[in-house]
């Protein structure tokens, strides 16, 4: 079953967030609020809770997973960019952008595409997202939680923890996620490409 933790939207409670990050310390997986709706997530490199949201949300291994971090500065570790790319993420970050690039050698190869060795990256703009990725140390492997025959991500962690109880660990909600998905923005080609629109504009890639 999994534990309910409700902080709050400005000021989320430290105690709440050092739990969450515990249970993501000890390979759990959760769901927790971005601007971009929930998302699942779990450690950066475990591979039993990647496979967990690959069940969840039905997606095969050419469904690119996101390393989410709390900054830009952060990116350069699991991600090569060019003076070009590095210009046009930081211009959007933070935001509801994932952008898809070439992993370093830091990205197991279990989250990378299996033939295009890529990765999606993420810097959330959302109060609650950043406040657990700075308790927690660490970045996060996450998923936008949009369930098998869903459009749009869930964006209500209770119903979350209902639809979801036997399958994830925590739900940590402030009870604002965002309403889209993000725009998902691959970098790896000679021309951005715009894989999917949601809440990002794409005036910089277009």
């Amino acid at each position: 079953m999994a534990r309910y933790y409700p902080v709050h939207p400005v000021n989320p409670q430290a105690r709440s967030l050092g739990q969450v990050a515990a249970q993501l310390r000890d390979g759990g997986l959760i769901a927790y609020p971005t601007d971009s709706g929930f998302a699942l997530g779990t450690l950066f490199g475990n591979k039993a809770g990647i496979e967990r949201i690959r069940r969840i949300r039905q997606l095969d291994e050419r469904h690119h997973l996101s390393v989410v971090v709390s900054e830009f500065a952060h990116l350069g570790r699991y991600v090569d960019m060019d003076n070009r790319e590095f210009r046009a993420i930081k211009a959007c970050t933070p935001g509801p952008y994932t952008f898809i690039l070439r992993a370093t050698r830091e990205v197991p190869r279990g989250m990378q595409h299996p033939s295009k060795k890529t990765v999606g990256v993420r810097v959330p703009k959302h109060t609650t997202a950043l406040a657990l990725l700075h308790t927690l140390g660490e970045p996060i492997v996450s998923s936008t939680l949009t369930l098998p025959g869903d459009e749009e991500p869930m964006n209500d962690g209770w119903q979350i923890k209902e639809a979801l109880d036997n399958d994830i660990d925590a739900v940590l909600d402030s009870g604002d996620a965002g309403l889209l998905p993000t725009t998902v923005i691959d970098l790896t080609g000679d021309e951005p490409k715009i894989v999917r629109q949601g809440g990002g504009s794409v005036e910089l890639f277009s």
